[in-house]
């Protein structure tokens, strides 16, 4: 292998513009793997299936009587669950287009929900400063568990093999060890508005309203890095690491895609970087496997789809 010439190339030639929510776009996740899909969730109740290759919608699953915030995707594809204004999650079948189950219990909107690694657990977390486990292999309706130590809204989480990663308006994020029954709690000092944990679990990006993304270490909480110079204050907006996690990459409220330097947290050239929406970036995520994709969406209502010319 040739030697690495410092962090990986940011995709920035549009490839595909998905453009058929009305109104914002909250969310957009890829399949897994190697599998070839988008999902995406808006204002207009809706959650999308989508061909980023080709730029075509392939289905639309409309249950939802408010807006649709989070997304999470079964690690086999087949299911995947949505929550939002609600106040209760949606599990479906893909190929179907179906609900398979509603799993009420919020007293308030669930601004973000994650399976485990086999899909045997959801995790939701509300307006309501709660966050709730739920066994899907159980018809059971109440929750295995409650988390319930923040003080405001949870807008973030990770579930982990053992344990879970909340982030919370109240600025605080907070490690649940589920084997142990311990909690660790880090204060950031403003709202959290995502954690996106390293392939390795050893570390993760926390996304706040001070216009700050810090990498976290996982196991001890002490920052490690801090990536600014984005305009983040009022939105929820999530941060991800690049391909080959030598970047880091956000969206921003002016419709810019920043990105940064793993190590020494420079913002990489354009610096500053060009609008690419026309409103504040909700989301980005890069691909899980090709190195020269990734996607962002946005209030403008659009989804899009980046690459790296090859």
């Amino acid at each position: 292998m040739a030697p690495s010439r410092g962090p990986a190339a940011t995709p920035r030639t549009l490839h595909k513009t998905l453009a058929n929510h009305k109104g914002p776009v909250h969310v957009a996740r890829y399949a897994k793997g190697t599998a070839k899909y988008v999902l995406s969730g808006g204002q207009d109740r809706t959650v999308k299936l989508w061909n980023p290759e080709l730029g075509t919608e392939i289905k639309s699953y409309a249950a939802h009587g408010y807006e649709v915030l989070s997304l999470t995707v079964a690690h086999d594809n087949s299911r995947f669950a949505s929550c939002g204004g609600d106040r209760q999650v949606f599990l479906w079948d893909v190929v179907t287009g179906q609900t398979i189950r509603r799993i009420p219990g919020h007293m308030g909107k669930i601004f973000t929900v994650e399976f485990n690694e086999d899909a045997s657990v959801l995790a939701s977390g509300s307006y309501d400063s709660t966050v709730r486990l739920w066994d899907l292999k159980s018809q059971n309706r109440q929750p295995i568990q409650v988390l319930d130590e923040a003080r405001d809204a949870v807008q973030a989480l990770h579930v982990g093999g053992s344990y879970i990663v909340t982030g919370s308006v109240d600025g605080h994020v907070r490690t649940y060890d589920l084997r142990m029954g311990e909690l660790r709690t880090d204060f950031l000092g403003h709202p959290v508005t995502a954690i996106v944990p390293s392939q390795d679990n050893q570390t993760y990006l926390a996304t706040t309203l001070d216009a700050h993304i810090r990498l976290m270490d996982m196991s001890t909480g002490k920052m490690l890095n801090d990536f600014q110079g984005h305009t983040s204050t009022s939105y929820r907006i999530r941060s991800c690491f690049g391909h080959g996690e030598s970047t880091v990459v956000c969206g921003d409220e002016n419709g810019s895609v920043w990105a940064w330097d793993l190590v020494d947290a420079a913002p990489l050239q354009p610096n500053p970087p060009p609008k690419v929406h026309e409103r504040v970036i909700t989301w980005i995520e890069q691909h899980p496997v090709e190195a020269g994709e990734l996607i962002t969406a946005s209030a403008d209502g659009t989804v899009k789809v980046w690459r790296t010319p090859s």
